[in-house]
């Protein structure tokens, strides 16, 4: 099942997406320095190596000069020594230099991509962001460390190798010259396809992340419906996409490898061909073509790898030009130039009010269909507000718009008489306090999970709010007590234990307004009393917004707002909108016994 985003995007045309690397390179310029130094040393041991060969032949053992062969042999082991010294240098630099650059990309994507609003994340699977951070940095790693590495040295030593052929006969140099577009042109055909191929694969590959996180996230539910099979299958499909376009890529490369390394060795075999029969003639030394011979197989193997290197290249481009995608993306919601601060909150003053002034609003999603049509409201400091209506009367988008997750297509929404897009939307939502109807917790123990609602609390301040939550009692049965890891997404918890860690979240953070969707919808009888005992206390001195389809919840509102296709159609109390609301009235009436709480 492929992602229509992935299908539109465009194909990397160049290696240009590299040049996004040299931000991350340049504050190690003096490790890059320090490689690019020991590389040119280890070169220039390696290209001595066949000098030193040249004179062992003509200077030592043509002329029989056992002193000769000495000298020449020690020059030879001490230029082995300095190349493999100064490679092993060059290796540790540059494998040092590559994970450090990568996991500076890795950090600045993810901090561009958690940025993101959810209008980013309704068209962008997770999968496929989470193989941007891993398969494809991975990619980039190769080529910013040692495959950067690999390349210079190859370039260094193809350079030096033609420069010394060259000295030592232009003739048989020309050859090779002349040999060389024969060589170049079919490999860079060839490589083009394979970077066609490697983008293709990475898309594949993504996909198959995208497929197996949906379902492991949903794993309860694939269980319960025994729907293994079929997830498997769809999995299995999937991974045998993936596996037919890496087998079409790697075939691709085998021909790539094969092309060059035929070409380049063949050049070279013809040209060595040519200079044989030149020692023959007397117009070569033995010593002469052994040189050329070793320098030769430098530059054939320098160039076969940078044949090869250039499909690295390719998928690392390509790999780029993905993350560079997400780390150019920018959110919808973003603070303005000069954003408006919000009323100081001091001890004593109310804070919390809101107000929403003819509101209509789409979602992205849904263009066709107003989730809020000329909807407005005031809400006083202190205020307890219920919304109640049937599923999709925009109860929900109400509390999406104040937390600025959206900006309205017409109308104005003000916290505290500052219209919150004027606002940073970060002190906005310093100043919320949510606690979701679906509960999310984080991999992590319960003390870090109830600190995400004030990081800077104190253990003190964390254990009394999971007092104040009625979540402590649980909390210290646990194994470690309130270390205990709680698992991925909370899983060691039932649905009422995580839900009363979010209301101690909220407790923690102590914000001037409270949004509360069915925040103890998951809870028994006996918690949903303790709790609601404990949120009443917490909702005396803040604004509380209430979504709530249980409505013995929400009796004690100040006011109860009956929604319906994103409009208010009315307001009051239980009583009073039992007796005036025909919609308010059948919710009561499914739920109490004549129209009053029933006493079960």
């Amino acid at each position: 099942m492929s992602d229509p985003a992935l299908a539109d995007r465009p194909k990397a045309k160049s290696i240009r997406p590299l040049a996004a690397l040299w931000p991350y390179l340049r504050p190690y310029r003096g490790v890059l320095a320090a490689a690019m130094v020991a590389l040119l040393l280890a070169s220039g041991a390696m290209l001595a190596l066949p000098v030193a060969l040249k004179g062992l032949i003509d200077r030592g053992m043509a002329v029989g000069n056992a002193d000769t062969i000495n000298i020449y042999f020690v020059l030879f082991l001490g230029a082995a020594v300095l190349f493999g010294g100064f490679a092993a240098l060059r290796f540790y630099l540059v494998t040092w230099l590559g994970e450090r650059v990568v996991a500076d990309l890795r950090s600045a994507v993810y901090r561009n991509v958690i940025r993101m609003d959810p209008q980013f994340f309704e068209v962008t699977r997770t999968g496929e962001v989470l193989s941007r951070l891993t398969t494809d940095t991975t990619l980039v790693q190769s080529i910013s460390g040692v495959g950067l590495s690999i390349a210079l040295r190859s370039s260094i030593n193809l350079v030096g190798s033609l420069v010394l052929l060259a000295i030592t006969n232009l003739k048989l140099l020309s050859l090779i010259v002349v040999a060389m577009p024969v060589v170049i042109v079919p490999v860079i055909a060839l490589g083009r396809r394979l970077r066609s191929l490697s983008r293709r694969s990475q898309d594949t590959v993504a996909d198959t992340s995208g497929l197996a996180g949906e379902t492991l996230n949903a794993i309860q539910t694939v269980q319960a419906f025994t729907l293994e099979k079929l997830n498997a299958g769809r999995y299995d499909r999937s991974v045998e996409t993936a596996f037919d376009v890496a087998v079409i890529r790697t075939r691709a490369r085998a021909w790539l490898t094969a092309l060059s390394t035929v070409l380049v060795f063949g050049a070279i075999t013809l040209v060595l061909w040519f200079g044989a029969h030149q020692v023959l003639a007397g117009t070569m030394t033995g010593g002469e073509l052994g040189q050329f011979l070793l320098l030769a197989v430098y530059a054939g193997v320098a160039a076969a790898s940078l044949s090869e290197m250039w499909s690295e290249v390719q998928r690392a481009a390509g790999a780029m030009e993905r993350l560079v995608e997400l780390q150019s993306a920018t959110p919808a919601i973003v603070a303005p130039e000069k954003p408006v601060a919000l009323p100081l909150v001091t001890a004593g003053k109310a804070a919390g009010r809101v107000s929403i002034d003819r509101v209509r609003f789409h979602y992205p999603s849904r263009p066709e269909t107003a989730a809020l049509d000329d909807f407005s409201l005031q809400i006083e400091p202190g205020e307890t507000v219920a919304f109640v209506g049937p599923s999709g009367a925009g109860k929900s988008t109400v509390f999406q718009l104040l937390l600025r997750f959206y900006d309205p297509q017409a109308g104005l929404i003000r916290l505290d008489g500052v219209d919150i897009a004027q606002a940073d939307p970060q002190e906005v939502r310093r100043r919320i306090g949510l606690v979701p109807q679906d509960t999310m917790l984080f991999g992590t123990s319960a003390r870090e999970n109830i600190r995400y609602g004030r990081p800077d609390a104190t253990d003190a301040e964390v254990e009394a709010a999971a007092v104040a939550a009625a979540a402590d009692e649980f909390i210290r049965r646990l194994p470690q007590g309130y270390d205990t890891f709680l698992g991925e997404r909370g899983t060691r918890l039932s649905g009422g234990q995580r839900q009363r860690i979010a209301i101690a979240r909220a407790i923690l953070k102590n914000p001037p307004l409270l949004l509360l969707d069915e925040a103890t919808s998951a809870l028994d009888a006996e918690s949903e009393r303790v709790v609601q005992r404990a949120l009443e206390e917490l909702m005396k001195t803040r604004t509380t917004l209430i979504i709530a389809h249980r409505l013995a919840t929400v009796l004690k509102a100040n006011r109860i707002i009956v929604m319906d296709h994103g409009k208010i159609i009315a307001s009051g109390s239980h009583d009073e909108l039992v007796a005036s609301n025909p919609l308010y009235a059948r919710l009561a009436a499914l739920q109490f016994t004549d129209g009053q709480p029933s006493s079960a």
